[in-house]
């Protein structure tokens, strides 16, 4: 099955941790990253896609952060 998941964080290293552990657990980028203004919290936000194949059938219990 292949697995979809948009990763979000404040602009912070919190967020290029948050990508660095999805690719060392075998995700792959999908797109650019995207970066926009979080005019209710008053900080900048980034987000990227990734997406991995892994074993199994879909279903809407997939935990995908364990993937």
């Amino acid at each position: 099955m292949k697995l979809y998941r948009l990763l979000t964080e404040d602009d912070t290293s919190a967020f290029c941790h948050k990508v660095t552990a999805a690719l060392n657990k075998g995700w792959e980028l999908h797109g650019s990253p995207a970066y926009a203004f979080d005019a209710s919290n008053g900080v900048m936000r980034c987000a990227q896609a990734v997406v991995k194949e892994a074993e199994g059938t879909y279903t809407p219990d997939t935990k995908l952060g364990e993937q």
